[in-house]
């Protein structure tokens, strides 16, 4: 298979102001190495010539050189003779630094699996007995996981059925079949901002044109919801990509009279509404409970898409789209050229976990509380200048620093045993750089821990603060 090369541009683009005053080889190794730590270039892309790099930097070659060197010695590239450098992540194949099993990982913000497990582990054995005879391949569901996930909806205020259910391999997949299905190259696609980065990564591959629409821990409702409705008149986009129930990475939720106000101005534009609500049942003590965001749709076309990786476990890659029968054909038509279907098994540890989801849904927020209640004091009590909003419910806090410095941070970090993603991972331009994201999904023993390695890596964080870039314009 051939290696994907980075264009020199796009690059340039991700590494923003990277600059920080230490030497410029190391400032540029760093940042590329954080791109790479935070996903936004892959392991196993080939990196720009040395030279044409440093062209387009303004900076020597024996730079670049340095910086690549620098990379390699720490694990994060590899080169060989007449192929060039590509990234690769420490401890993976032909990495020359083995992983450290002693980090704590805060990247992901994702339960361990449920007590109940076990028990559904065995009921899905009982499931799946009746199944064996035939191939295994399924494209749409099971119907015994729809009739589920329906049922579900329908306790909630949205009535669905089980023909208005396609189970995906993940919420990652529908997101994705999602937008190779509404976007054509060129078409505009509207996101918040910050934002989940792997939906704005799908839009973006799918060949959409993105606007955004801000949304912030300091204002009343979050959502800019004038600036949503000015946007979507005058851009029309053919898609809207929202989190309207505890949004990741702030933690806020929409109210109703936000949503109202949304959902018709995509009425007004024909906008299909993706309503990502993966974190929308993990409330704590939200005074105000909102049934799903399609149950009051006021003519707008509203796909929802759910998963059982946030409230169940990551490791059962489950995820569904409820819409109108006609999107979940069209849906259908699009994914039997994606992949084969869903695995069997994982679908019926779903069912199974599904008929006990409200007692699993309490054990979930009893943990999720332990998790913010300790990042709000341990964090009060270490940075007093540090804004952590009060999170209601979901899976992350979303923690104001204080100063630009989130991508050093994040790098000074990991040196002291840390995996903790920086603010611009969830921004679409290098913004973000004040801010964090904590997960709430992690126990105060682990909180107390990366609080502890925040603290040892912030003196040199906060030597070189970078300038921080506006937000993305409209187009």
């Amino acid at each position: 298979m051939a290696t994907t090369t980075i264009g020199t541009r796009f690059l340039i683009e991700l590494l923003g102001e990277w600059r920080d005053g230490r030497s410029s080889y190391e400032a540029l190794a760093d940042r590329i190495r954080l791109l790479v730590m935070d996903g936004r270039v892959l392991a196993g892309v080939r990196l720009p010539a040395e030279r044409e790099l440093a062209a387009q930097l303004e900076v020597s070659r024996t730079t670049v050189t340095a910086a690549y060197q620098r990379l390699r010695d720490q694990g994060f590239a590899v080169s060989r003779q007449g192929s060039g450098t590509r990234t690769t992540l420490p401890g993976s194949a032909g990495s020359s630094a083995a992983h450290d099993p002693g980090l704590l990982d805060f990247t992901k913000a994702a339960p361990p699996a449920p007590s109940r497990m076990p028990d559904a582990v065995r009921r899905a054995s009982e499931l799946v007995s009746p199944l064996l005879g035939e191939t295994g391949y399924d494209t749409v569901g099971l119907p015994v996981l729809r009739e589920a996930i329906a049922r579900r909806y329908t306790q909630r205020g949205l009535t669905t059925s089980p023909d208005e259910v396609l189970v995906t391999v993940g919420a990652q997949q529908a997101i994705v079949l999602l937008a190779r299905t509404l976007v054509s190259r060129g078409d505009r696609a509207l996101i918040e901002v910050p934002t989940y980065p792997h939906a704005y990564d799908s839009l973006r591959a799918a060949g959409a044109r993105i606007v955004t629409t801000p949304v912030s821990v300091d204002s009343a409702d979050g959502w800019d919801v004038d600036t949503f409705e000015s946007v979507t008149r005058r851009t029309s986009p053919v898609l809207a990509y929202l989190m309207p129930d505890f949004q990741n990475p702030t933690g806020r939720s929409m109210s109703q009279a936000a949503r109202r106000r949304v959902l018709n101005a995509a009425a007004a534009q024909g906008t299909v509404v993706v309503a990502d609500e993966t974190p929308a049942e993990l409330d704590i003590d939200r005074p105000d409970a909102h049934p799903p965001l399609a149950a009051t749709a006021h003519g707008a076309q509203v796909v929802t898409v759910g998963s059982a990786s946030k409230t169940m476990w990551g490791g059962l890659r489950i995820g569904w789209i409820r819409a109108e029968r006609s999107m979940i054909r069209r849906l259908h038509a699009v994914r039997a050229n994606m992949d084969l279907g869903t695995p069997v098994f994982e679908q019926l540890v779903v069912a199974a976990l599904f008929e006990q989801y409200d007692e699993l849904l309490e054990e979930r927020r009893a943990a999720l509380a332990a998790g913010r209640d300790a990042i709000e004091r341990l964090t009060a009590e270490t940075f007093p200048d540090w804004n952590v909003p009060h999170a209601q419910g979901g899976l992350s806090a979303w923690v104001n620093i204080g100063a630009p410095v989130s991508s050093q941070l994040a790098l000074g970090a990991r040196s002291e045993g840390l995996l903790i993603t920086a603010g611009p991972r969830f921004g679409v331009d290098g913004a973000f750089e004040r801010y964090l994201r904590m997960p709430l999904t992690s126990s105060p023993a682990q909180v107390e821990r990366a609080i502890a390695a925040l603290k040892r890596a912030w003196p040199a964080a906060t030597r070189h603060p970078l300038p921080e870039p506006g937000m993305l314009a409209v187009v």
